[in-house]
């Protein structure tokens, strides 16, 4: 039986990108060994969007009030794109120490992960 899912994000920089979802997102990890750290995500969903395999993969993480989580992470020194309206809810990216950048957004649509 699935019992979750495990994302991997390859990067430059694995060590700050480990230090800053620890010390500034706050996510809660287990070592598995030699300094490894895994994290626990918040509930996730998966969507599949038309696209091509070459398109790649794209980590957003959701909130329920963006500009307050946005003054929440600036506080930690976090810079933000500015935020803007998409049909499916409001939203920024950020850019964690290796570069890559992470989306955040306030959805506007239902959310699998809450009971309807």
């Amino acid at each position: 039986m699935i019992i979750g899912a495990h994302l991997i994000c390859y990067t430059s920089d694995a060590e700050g990108d480990r230090r800053f979802l620890r010390d500034v997102l706050d996510f809660p990890s287990v070592d598995a060994g030699g300094g490894w750290l895994i994290f626990a995500l918040p509930p996730a969903e998966m969507a599949f969007h038309p696209g091509e395999p070459d398109d790649g993969q794209e980590l957003y993480l959701l909130c329920d009030a963006l500009e307050e989580t946005m003054a929440s992470l600036q506080a930690k020194g976090v810079a933000f794109d500015p935020p803007a309206d998409a049909p499916w809810g409001r939203v920024t990216r950020f850019s964690l120490p290796s570069g890559l950048r992470v989306g955040l957004y306030q959805p506007f649509h239902p959310l699998a992960i809450l009971p309807t």
